[in-house]
């Protein structure tokens, strides 16, 4: 399967790490903002072709799908470009970012019958598996679910510490890891939700720090701490309070509550979750089927995260 990748940046690279593992997928042109840096990271990783322009990428011969890395401001706009296309998108967290630009991409999907996946990775990673797997057979209940998203970004750089040409955001990327996750595995959607933030950066124009709060129909609740003022260990890092046992989650490793580790090395055939979402993608594509974090599934974290923007908003909290 012929498929393009669009940007080059950190989380590019994790995907083109990611798919050079995946038999029977050939990235044959990516796409970024920087001709010179996109070129070196093509002959890194034997990638025929490189461009700047996603409508170039798109008519390479025999594209079939394109997995969009690129800023959080261009994922709707480029997905619906991919399906206007004819071709299969995998859009990395979030979809879009606002509710309306969701619903749209939602639509244009369903008219086109095409493959359009969110990169909601924390439904692929094995420890949060581990967890969902054993909820679904009754073994646990998820109480609470405490979770605390941590960056040191007081300049505008990337997860490798190089500048960035976009602006990131807390709410709109990442919190959506958490709100879809907190919801996927209760299984319902957010009744209540409250946010909180911080002053905004002078000149990043966003919130450095904020707080959220999120509770399902029987009770469940998350609380969520983000910022990008932390001078420590970078990541999110999940606590699930359960009536059978108390788990932390992070990213790909599992432990029970007094730190002991899980082994959740057979939990999926590898221990990246990153993998896994690609792995998911291009088993959906050949089985014509609806993958696991469809846009239509993405839908409800979207739906949330409007929520809780309004929230933040004077006069409606």
């Amino acid at each position: 399967m012929k498929v393009i990748l669009v940007g080059a940046g950190a989380f590019g690279v994790k995907h083109l790490e990611a798919l050079a593992k995946i038999d029977g997928v050939e990235v044959v042109s990516l796409v970024s903002r920087d001709p010179a840096s996109t070129a070196a990271v093509a002959r890194k990783w034997k990638v025929p072709h490189c461009t700047t322009e996603l409508a170039q990428a798109l008519t390479q011969p025999g594209v079939e799908a394109a997995l969009l890395c690129s800023p959080t401001q261009l994922h709707a706009q480029q997905a619906l470009q991919c399906l206007a296309a004819g071709k299969h998108v995998m859009i990395e967290i979030p979809i879009a970012d606002s509710l309306a630009d969701a619903q749209r991409l939602v639509k244009a999907q369903q008219d086109s019958g095409l493959i359009a996946m969110g990169g909601h990775t924390r439904r692929f990673n094995p420890s949060h598996q581990w967890i969902h797997r054993r909820i679904l057979a009754g073994e646990l209940r998820v109480l609470q679910m405490d979770v605390q998203t941590y960056f040191f970004r007081r300049t505008n750089t990337n997860a490798l510490g190089q500048p960035r040409s976009w602006t990131d955001h807390l709410l709109w990327h990442h919190a959506c890891h958490t709100v879809d996750l907190f919801q996927y595995q209760t299984g319902q959607q957010t009744s209540r939700c409250y946010a909180l933030q911080g002053p905004m950066h002078p000149t990043l124009g966003i919130a450095m720090d904020m707080s959220i709060g999120l509770a399902v129909p029987s009770g469940a609740l998350c609380t969520l701490s983000l910022s990008f003022n932390n001078d420590g260990p970078f990541g999110t890092f999940f606590r699930y309070i359960c009536d059978e046992g108390t788990y932390l989650c992070r990213y790909d490793d599992l432990f029970d509550g007094n730190n002991s580790p899980i082994d959740v090395s057979k939990v999926d055939v590898s221990m990246s979750g990153i993998e896994l979402q690609d792995r998911e993608f291009f088993a959906a594509i050949r089985q014509q089927r609806e993958p696991n974090a469809s846009v239509m599934q993405c839908l409800a974290a979207m739906q949330t995260l409007a929520r809780l923007e309004s929230s933040l908003q004077p006069g409606k909290a």
